[in-house]
């Protein structure tokens, strides 16, 4: 008697996982930034694990103390190549891409002149600023108030 094998996402069960990538051809550069900004942060938090294992005696071993954290790294990469490749995440970076796509940028030239008109506003703040400052004490220094 045979028992007629049940399909979850059109897989059958007892076959191996397949590594497929959601709607390949679309999201692919926001989906890129996104998995690797994550795996740098967590290079770098496995670079500290690794410093800290170092520490103890007990995982002093160069197996224990480079081991455990590139574990970490490999099941943190193969979780977010997953998540980066579910549908309702997929489909968020990819609308993600498709708006920026659409944003007006500004030219070079806007930016420059922008930046400079907050530089120039900023020392103009702080010039009077500094000179509020120096009223006051001279201020409070000629009420007594201040020594």
């Amino acid at each position: 008697m045979s028992v007629p094998r049940q399909r979850a996402e059109g897989k059958e069960l007892g076959d191996v996982a397949k590594i497929e990538i959601y709607k390949k051809g679309q999201g692919k550069y926001t989906r890129a930034v996104t998995f690797f900004g994550v795996m740098l942060v967590v290079v770098i938090g496995a670079g500290v694990l690794s410093d800290k294992l170092s520490g103890y005696t007990l995982t002093s071993a160069p197996m224990v103390r480079y081991g455990i954290p590139t574990l970490v790294v490999i099941g943190i990469g193969l979780l977010m190549f997953r998540l980066v490749n579910r549908p309702r995440t997929a489909d968020f970076l990819i609308a993600t891409e498709s708006e920026m796509k659409k944003v007006s940028w500004s030219s070079r030239k806007e930016i420059v002149g922008s930046t400079k008109v907050v530089i120039v506003f900023t020392f103009i703040l702080a010039a009077i600023l500094f000179s509020t400052d120096v009223l006051f004490a001279a201020l409070f220094k000629w009420l007594g108030i201040m020594g």
